[in-house]
């Protein structure tokens, strides 16, 4: 999935595209949120802006955006809370990590009203349009966008007796991201062998066992990329309809699958289901990770909550106030992330690795660099990961967009629209692009896609849900 997305010499989206034509939009391969419909990015900049007002107005804010596509969203956020002068006097700084220069050149477009790209000390720059005097930075990877002071300041307070350098509050987006990230494949076979005669390929060079390799019964077989089988060939398609590769279940344990789906006790119960299948994304759970330091610490909170014990992969109980190696430490959790993307809501995703070309389903393996390829985002892993990355945060949701998108007021931003709408082709396109979107029906995005928060937890006092998610803006 990686190299086919993200490889810079071919990836689907790294690649420059024909006739200046991208990947989004009616005339690419989909279509998102923000490009149905602009109030989309308008309510999630008021949870941005609802979220800064709960945590008491803080200053020197980031806004940090993954995986931006074309900028749209950007664009409707900044727009928004570009007219609310109190908060945009906060943001210092603006981040988007895009691993693509031809998409990067199109948000800049956007955003900053040029391509003309400065270089920084972690990739490109160039002034935003929106709010003055603030910078939107562009790199490729989340860990270059600093988690401690504003560079070239020392703003230190007194905590426990030590000196600790002043955090920037995070304001995390993540829009169709997690889709995007490279999964593996795993089925519980109920036993399989090996026999003596057969040559096991390893990253290291093949070998051939001397004696026939039995596996236990119910371990889990990681799914691999293999060209195709000559018999898996449908002679009725034409050529280019048959993939030249396909998912094929390894002879033997992987590394991979001796250790992933020991993760979480919610792999472990399948693990006497014969032929049950499991996805996941351990790059996924970094960024998650990620989201949840920058925002709570990797540390424990001044007053955290009781310690959770989870069994590990061995068996025994670890903590989820657990450290890293490298603690980021923030004693005062502030900030909050945003995910929107699809998938369940409560169960682990299997079998829905997927292509879609020119808006229709195709195999992953079709064309690769042409097809975009994703599959259904694991929710309830991501805020497994989150929780034990950091005992400063809570998580609440997913819920479906379509509650999130109504109660945050998506249909009584559409009849303000509405109101000052044109002509009859421009309340026909807000009509059906709001509707759309909080559609519960098998063609709408309202129960397919969900929204989740990681927010600072709160020890002062009861539940605070975040607006969105069954709460009220708070001043």
């Amino acid at each position: 999935m990686r190299q086919c997305l993200t490889h810079p010499g071919g990836g689907y989206y790294t690649r420059q595209t024909t006739s200046g034509q991208d990947q989004f939009g009616t005339k690419g391969d989909f279509v998102t949120s923000p490009e149905i419909s602009q109030i989309f990015g308008e309510l999630v900049g008021i949870w941005i802006y609802a979220e800064w007002l709960a945590q008491g107005r803080k200053d020197r804010v980031q806004i940090i955006e993954v995986g931006p596509g074309r900028g749209t969203l950007m664009d409707d956020v900044l727009r928004t809370i570009s007219g609310l002068g109190d908060f945009v006097k906060r943001i210092e700084k603006i981040y988007l990590i895009e691993a693509s220069p031809y998409l990067q050149k199109q948000q800049a477009t956007l955003l900053s009203g040029t391509k003309d790209l400065q270089k920084s000390h972690i990739g490109l720059t160039a002034p935003c349009k929106y709010i003055p005097d603030c910078k939107i930075h562009w790199c490729e990877d989340i860990r270059l966008v600093p988690k401690g002071t504003l560079a070239g300041t020392r703003v230190l307070r007194k905590y426990a007796d030590m000196e600790i350098e002043e955090t920037l509050i995070p304001f995390i987006l993540a829009h169709e991201f997690f889709d995007a990230l490279p999964i593996h494949v795993f089925q519980n076979i109920a036993q399989s062998s090996v026999p003596a005669s057969t040559t096991i390929v390893t990253p290291t060079g093949p070998i051939k066992p001397k004696y026939s390799i039995t596996t236990p019964k119910n371990t889990w077989h990681e799914l691999v990329v293999s060209p195709t089988s000559p018999s898996s060939h449908n002679t009725g398609l034409k050529d280019e309809n048959n993939p030249e590769f396909e998912l094929t279940v390894s002879k033997t344990p992987t590394p991979h699958s001796m250790y992933l789906p020991k993760m979480s006790k919610r792999y472990k119960d399948l693990e006497q289901i014969a032929d049950a299948i499991i996805e996941i994304s351990p790059e996924s759970l970094s960024y998650i990770n990620d989201f949840a330091e920058r925002i709570g610490g990797s540390n424990p909170s001044p007053s955290p909550r009781k310690n959770v014990e989870e069994p590990s992969a061995t068996g025994s109980k670890i903590s989820t106030s657990s450290k890293q190696s490298r603690p980021f430490t923030k004693p005062c959790p502030s900030g909050a992330a945003l995910i929107l993307d699809y998938g369940p809501l409560d169960t682990i995703p299997a079998n829905t690795l997927r292509g879609i070309r020119a808006h229709r389903p195709t195999s992953p393996f079709q064309s690769p660099g042409l097809v975009d390829i994703s599959a259904d985002v694991d929710f309830l892993a991501l805020a497994e990961s989150a929780l034990r990355a950091s005992p400063g945060v809570e998580v609440h949701g997913p819920v479906e967009q379509s509650f999130f998108l109504s109660t945050m007021g998506i249909k009584e931003r559409a009849e303000q629209l509405l109101k000052g709408a044109k002509n009859e082709e421009t309340r026909s396109r807000l009509e059906t692009g709001w509707k759309r979107l909080v559609d519960l029906g098998p063609n709408g995005m309202g129960k397919t896609y969900k929204a989740m928060a990681i927010v600072p937890y709160n020890d002062k006092g009861p539940l605070r849900r975040p607006v969105g998610f069954g709460g009220h803006i708070v001043d």
